[in-house]
């Protein structure tokens, strides 16, 4: 599977919390992060992430433009709904995206856990089927 991950400014440290967390399971992935959020799961982890620009300078439009040609699977982007994003309309366009293409999306640590979890189970098999790719990596 291709897995974004995502990360406000204020929910950095919960993605790196999730990352370290998770670590065993995400390893097992091919992972595209935006820039900072990239750069501090990679400090914390052993995990090899593919590193986009950050989101406020293209880095959500570069993750909407993969998932446009099919080569993102799931969406972690853990989102701080309490503070104004000034590239709010790349963050609406990019969950827009993920609705339009049927990309699973996670904008919480809740949900996150449950679509990482669900990983390990080959819940996301019918990934493969429609898009008639091998998505282990």
């Amino acid at each position: 599977m291709k897995i974004a991950l995502i990360a406000h400014d204020r929910k950095k440290q919960d993605m790196i919390q999730l990352a370290t967390a998770y670590q065993d399971i995400l390893k097992k992935h091919e992972l595209f992060a935006t820039g900072t959020t990239g750069l501090k799961i990679m400090e914390a982890t052993d995990l090899s992430i593919v590193r986009l620009q950050s989101g406020p300078l293209g880095g959500d439009q570069q993750i909407g433009a993969l998932i446009a040609k099919n080569e993102i699977d799931l969406v972690i982007f853990l989102r701080d709904p309490l503070t104004a994003q000034p590239h709010e309309p790349d963050v609406s366009a990019l969950i827009r995206l993920s609705d339009v293409y049927s990309i699973p999306l996670a904008t919480n640590m809740g949900t996150a856990e449950i679509l990482i979890r669900s990983l390990e189970e080959g819940a996301f098999e019918f990934r493969k089927l429609v898009h008639g790719r091998d998505q282990d990596a």
